[in-house]
């Protein structure tokens, strides 16, 4: 079944084709997922009681396993404002609407003092009016899906970019990067802060995806994004972020 819906953003009327979804979500299995935080590996074991296993491998009649996962540190994850506070909002609250207008954006960051830094200049560059904002960092190479980035200093956004991004009303941050911050930045945290307003003027409404792969057959512009949050009540929980295609149409198509 090919589903086609219609929607009006910015003066523009667009059709969006729900078959033609790409997901951004990285898989995650035993042994081959990326890490981060020096959280310890994601896993799945069989239940055991006594001496039943719940491994239909090992006689049981049904599969009963626990899976041990760090959201922060196992792959594709959304985030609140209680990330970096005390207010009880669950990951999942922040995006009350997962229908989203966003602007993926391609960025090669900048080397500055041995570090990889993404400018609020080089959004600019690429910005085009939504709500939220998809970071691709170049280049894009596929071992972001396996990487372990514990301890690697990865690129980060100059502190800038969170101001930058309040002034452009984004609310929905995603990006193919552990954190928006410096892994060692002495708990600054200076773009989760200003990003979420936190604690002088919160935005509970907005939200930091990390993790993500956005394949290179996408190009750059504005698409329709869905973006399904694990109703865990924790700060942070798996995400499935998912790009359509926009195509601009007028009132008689």
């Amino acid at each position: 079944m090919k589903l086609k819906c219609s929607l009006h953003w910015n003066g523009i009327n667009y059709h969006a084709s729900l078959h033609k979804g790409v997901s951004l979500t990285i898989p995650i299995a035993p042994g081959k997922h990326p890490r981060a935080w020096f959280s310890s590996p994601f896993s799945i074991e069989p239940v055991v009681i006594g001496d039943w296993v719940g491994e239909v491998s090992r006689g049981a009649p049904v599969n009963f396993r626990n899976v041990h996962l760090n959201p922060h540190g196992h792959g594709t994850h959304t985030e609140s404002l209680a990330h970096i506070s005390q207010t009880p909002l669950a990951a999942c609250e922040a995006v009350p609407n997962p229908w989203i207008i966003a602007c993926l954006c391609s960025v090669e960051p900048k080397h500055i003092d041995g570090d990889s830094i993404i400018l609020p200049e080089q959004l600019q560059e690429k910005w085009q009016k939504a709500q939220a904002l998809v970071i691709r960092t170049l280049p894009n190479h596929l071992d972001k899906q396996t990487q372990d980035y514990s301890g690697t200093n990865p690129c980060y956004l100059h502190p800038d970019c969170g101001p930058w991004l309040v002034q452009h009303e984004v609310e929905h941050l995603l990006l193919d990067l552990p954190s928006v911050d410096r892994e060692q930045d002495q708990g600054l945290l200076s773009v989760h802060h200003s990003f979420w307003g936190v604690p002088q003027k919160p935005r509970s409404h907005c939200s930091i995806t990390e993790m993500i792969f956005v394949p290179d057959h996408l190009p750059d512009g504005l698409y329709l994004l869905h973006l399904p949050v694990l109703p865990w009540q924790n700060d942070a929980a798996p995400s499935m972020p998912c790009l359509f295609p926009l195509e601009p149409h007028s009132h008689g198509n």
